[in-house]
């Protein structure tokens, strides 16, 4: 029988501690029905936590759909059983041709909880971390919508004994028809910021602003979030390559290139979604996406590097293309220099018309550290 999933995965485990999976799980015959590749999908994922990954949960799910609007109801339904992980869902076409695709982050050695307002709690040693998924309203334009996403979430945030500054590690922010969208987004983000001392002075968080859609049409930004109570503001450092990129807040924006947190054995980093950049905040290479990758694929290395990582450590790879047309080139170039890292390519466009590709990454390195309690 053929197999009608692919997974591949990438494992950190140590003798005395957490254990980390990233898998991403991709249909692989594109003839077969929405609710025939879901069913083959979520077999193969219940395969994955109970034979190869057994006594893992899932921290984070994030579900890639190719049409939300007629797959995210029958999806949700499905996953209503199922209370492993925060759960995020987005239309975000898969390039390959199926309906959806899954990137699962998964933990061993770890207690969870499902918070009042819906966030999910992981806790272990000396942390609880907090995960926040598929958060929308439906405010009448894109700027209030991220208005009232961040003030919510910082209400949710300030009920855990936490705030945005001090423990908000990531963010992802789903907008729908980005290059109309995303200016609302900016000036929501860039306001509600100030006013939680994120400043250019101080520092700001990573991020990937892309787009994405939700199943209703009115619903312009949704909004996913990681924040780590017990976090001690040494532990965490801001990554900038100035070298090759220049800071957010010079062309108006308000994200930081990459974080990483030091644990007592281990170094996570979270690379935002990057581009072809400069250091002055221009596109380079307009027009060619094999150029612009290349120079995408420098400036994440340049910031792994200022982690003392290299593309060894990366756990996972989210790449996203403006047109279904690059798709082909793009696999080839990935395949060839990254053939073993779990990845998954998808139709969305960057929130600047000239990226044609944009790509996130999340690392983990092992290291010794004995001022920190270990993840």
């Amino acid at each position: 029988m053929q197999q009608q999933v692919s997974t591949d995965i990438f494992k950190f485990e140590v003798e005395d501690g957490v254990a980390e999976y990233h898998a991403i799980l991709r249909v692989t015959n594109p003839r077969l029905t929405y609710t025939e590749q879901v069913d083959h999908l979520l077999a193969a994922y219940a395969r994955l936590v109970s034979e190869e990954l057994s006594g893992t949960v899932a921290v984070m799910k994030r579900f890639f759909l190719s049409d939300a609007a007629n797959q995210a109801a029958h999806l949700q339904a499905l996953l209503l059983e199922s209370v492993d992980g925060a759960i995020s869902i987005v239309e975000q076409p898969p390039l390959d041709g199926t309906k959806i695709a899954l990137w699962v982050y998964l933990q061993r050695g770890v207690q969870t909880h499902v918070l009042p307002h819906g966030d999910y709690e992981v806790s272990h040693s000396a942390y609880r971390h907090l995960w926040s998924a598929s958060n929308w309203n439906k405010a009448a334009k894109s700027e209030y919508q991220m208005r009232l996403l961040f003030n919510d979430y910082i209400m949710r945030l300030t009920e855990q004994g936490c705030r945005l500054a001090d423990n908000c590690i990531r963010t992802w922010i789903f907008v729908q028809n980005v290059d109309v969208n995303y200016a609302g987004v900016v000036k929501a983000r860039n306001e509600v910021f100030h006013t939680q001392n994120l400043t250019e002075n101080t520092h700001f968080i990573a991020s990937t602003g892309i787009a994405g859609r939700h199943a209703d049409p009115e619903v312009l930004v949704q909004f996913d979030a990681y924040a780590i109570n017990g976090i001690q503001p040494e532990q965490v450092h801001y990554l900038y390559a100035p070298t090759h990129l220049n800071p957010t807040y010079e062309y108006g924006v308000s994200f930081e290139r990459g974080t990483y947190v030091d644990y007592g054995d281990r170094r996570q980093v979270f690379i935002s979604g990057t581009a072809s950049i400069n250091n002055k905040g221009e596109v380079v290479h307009p027009g060619d996406v094999r150029k612009q990758a290349l120079r995408m694929w420098e400036n994440v290395e340049t910031l792994l590097a200022e982690a003392e990582c290299t593309y060894d450590h990366v756990a996972h790879m989210i790449v996203y293309l403006r047109d279904a047309a690059d798709y082909m080139v793009v696999k080839e170039m990935y395949e060839e220099r990254f053939p073993h890292t779990p990845k998954v390519f998808l139709l969305a466009p960057v929130c600047r018309p000239g990226w044609l590709i944009e790509m996130e990454c999340m690392a983990v390195k092992a290291i010794s550290n004995n001022q920190y309690p270990k993840y």
